[in-house]
């Protein structure tokens, strides 16, 4: 239990480093405040570029690759083939990418204001299979490449990742990959609720606004 609570409270503290409000706020702007309001990759680059944006994309990943090791680290390092977790290292390692995760959603650090988590997420897969992983990265560029949009292709690559890991890992790995991408998808309807409210208080107040 005590590997498991380490790779909590250090995959959770890592995900709170706020990389991109650290790497807009140097440039004078909040990323939370301007664009679709996102702290994260891709709002950072639609504001100020890829070369901006490209320290953002590996410090978000490196932190759920940072908290996978930490996860194997305090558990003894058990992989199997493909260098893949496995024993008593898969719950340590999941758990550490799901707190990082979550940090990176809701960072102690920045207010509970963050990101959507892919790419904490894509880190820490990196960790749990790491064949699986590169086949990822392999299918991204092909993607990308054939329809020219790399947006396209992360969101194939990401959504294969669980497929591509049936091949190296068991079932209840893959399950377990599963439960990650749902903190992805939480994130995701959490934000659409939010700009929705958002959006409705906004028309309440221009209402007022015309009537007064």
């Amino acid at each position: 239990m005590v590997p498991v609570l380490a790779a909590v409270i250090g995959g959770y503290l890592l995900g709170s480093v706020p990389v991109a409000v650290l790497a807009c706020r140097a440039r004078g702007f909040d990323p939370r405040e301007a664009g679709d309001r996102n702290p994260g990759f891709w709002n950072v680059m639609e504001l100020l570029g890829w070369r901006a944006a490209v320290p953002v994309f590996a410090g978000d990943m490196l932190k759920g690759t940072l908290a996978g090791l930490l996860g194997l680290a305090v558990s003894g390092a058990d992989t199997g083939t493909a260098w893949t977790v496995a024993g008593g290292s898969v719950l340590p390692v999941y758990a550490a990418v799901a707190a990082a995760m979550l940090g990176h959603a809701w960072p102690v650090f920045a207010g509970w204001r963050g990101g959507r988590s892919i790419l904490a997420f894509a880190g820490g897969f990196a960790v749990i299979c790491p064949p699986a992983f590169a086949l990822g990265v392999a299918l991204l560029v092909l993607v990308s490449l054939a329809r020219r949009s790399f947006a396209l292709g992360t969101r194939v690559a990401v959504f294969a990742l669980p497929a591509l890991q049936l091949a190296f890992a068991p079932v209840a790995h893959v399950a377990g990959t599963g439960l990650l991408m749902c903190l992805i998808g939480l994130r995701f309807g959490q934000a659409s609720l939010g700009g929705r409210r958002g959006r409705a208080g906004g028309s309440r107040r221009a209402g007022a606004g015309h009537r007064a």
